[in-house]
């Protein structure tokens, strides 16, 4: 026998609500892991090449440093210092594209914001003194060399980065470095900033963790701990 009408449809009426509340659900859960957990950016500038490119996206996660220790050699992400960033001048977008990518936004697969923040190498933790450099052209942190494996130079350069400095990290702050070393507007760009071309740790969203589109880009973000062993492993002066 049919079931009667009415069975039918309150039966599709479970089941539509059913598809509505786990829809919701997903969108809360998306909602949290975005605000709490990682969320997604992309690149926009060439100033971490060739570690990134401009238009790679990247998981970031947001545990660190709310939970988790900044570590040397980190790739953070991090909102503008005061002065690293050139007012925005975007032109106002078409209102469906803003409201597509608004709710993707929301459920972190969109990061209309990325071109608000930065992104850069840690160097130097509060304490330590970063110095560059030494007479092979090297950065050294707290007297200890840096073997720079990440770093992308111009062809016949082995000098670190353009300009001389030396710095003692202030607490709460970090020395920060881009990969492109002389095309990157980074803490030693702006050491002569009133910032002294330091980043607020408060300022940091997160640690970037890996490359995930394009796909065949697909990687995880080495913070290179062999780089930094020793540094670790001595006392900030």
């Amino acid at each position: 026998m049919r079931a009667p009408k009415s069975k039918q449809k309150r039966g599709w009426k479970i089941f539509l609500r059913d598809i509505v509340l786990i829809f919701l659900a997903a969108l809360l859960i998306s909602f949290l892991i975005k605000t709490f957990l990682i969320r997604s950016f992309y690149i926009p500038s060439t100033s971490m090449e060739e570690t990134l490119h401009v238009n790679d996206r990247i998981i970031v996660n947001q545990l660190e440093p709310r939970f988790m220790p900044i570590e040397h050699g980190d790739v953070v992400v991090f909102r503008d210092p005061g002065g690293w960033l050139p007012p925005s001048t975007d032109a106002p977008a078409n209102w469906f594209v803003g409201a597509i990518d608004a709710a993707l936004a929301f459920v972190g697969l969109s990061a209309p914001d990325s071109n608000d923040h930065l992104i850069k190498r840690v160097i130097g933790l509060p304490g330590d003194t970063v110095v560059c450099c030494n007479d092979f052209g090297q950065l050294t942190v707290n007297g200890i060399p840096l073997e720079e494996p990440y770093t992308n130079l111009p062809a016949d350069v082995t000098k670190a980065t353009r300009e001389d400095f030396e710095v003692t990290v202030p607490e709460g702050k970090l020395w920060v470095m881009g990969d492109n070393r002389y095309n990157s507007a980074d803490s030693a760009y702006h050491k002569d900033d009133p910032s002294g071309g330091f980043v607020p740790i408060d300022n940091v969203v997160g640690r970037a963790l890996l490359i995930s589109w394009p796909v065949d880009r697909w990687s995880w973000l080495d913070n290179y701990p062999v780089t930094f062993h020793d540094v670790d492993a001595t006392e900030p002066q």
